[in-house]
């Protein structure tokens, strides 16, 4: 028995290891707080980006007289890469060209979509107020994002954000849309 006490003691005493075994205690905290702040992070770039896509798109298509499909495929193929390093086939982008309807709303002159539709042709469209002038025209540019986590261990769900942005034509008061 006295030695079976004395080995007790003796161990009671050993703060050899103690190190090692409080390291191992803390670390999967420690990692998942590292890579939770990480993905976290990486959801405010992709946040940040889509406000980015929809501003810039709008803009891009407001500098312009007259648009065509390649002059949209351009647009599309610019925000996509704007969204790298996040795969760009998880955004949908709707550019519209919204009209004065005459009645103080407005109505789809034309729209297209980058996997997605785009609005109706002609249908109602509500715009903020003191937007549209009397005659006039906006470009409204719609983006949704789904952020999907490289790794599924921390953020299990996919991340949804939208955002949308107005732009007034620069050269005339309505863009038109052609074909080719």
């Amino acid at each position: 028995m006295l030695t079976m006490l004395h080995l007790f003691r003796k161990l009671r005493d050993d703060k050899a290891g103690l190190a090692a075994v409080e390291f191992a205690l803390v670390l999967p905290a420690l990692l998942a707080l590292i890579f939770g702040a990480i993905e976290v992070t990486n959801i405010m770039v992709a946040k940040t980006d889509t406000t980015n896509i929809a501003s810039t798109a709008a803009d891009l298509v407001a500098q312009e007289s007259a648009v065509n499909n390649a002059d949209i495929a351009n647009v599309f193929s610019a925000m996509t890469a704007l969204i790298y390093p996040y795969d760009g086939t998880n955004a949908k982008i709707i550019i519209t060209s919204i009209i004065d309807d005459g009645k103080g709303g407005g109505k789809v002159a034309w729209s297209d979509g980058y996997h997605t539709t785009g609005h109706t042709k002609n249908a109602s469209m509500s715009v903020p107020a003191g937007l549209m002038t009397s005659g006039g025209s906006v470009i409204l540019s719609e983006v949704t994002y789904t952020y999907k986590t490289p790794s599924n261990y921390l953020v299990k769900l996919p991340v949804s954000m939208s955002n949308t942005f107005y732009s007034h034509p620069r050269r005339v008061a309505q863009i038109t849309r052609t074909a080719n």
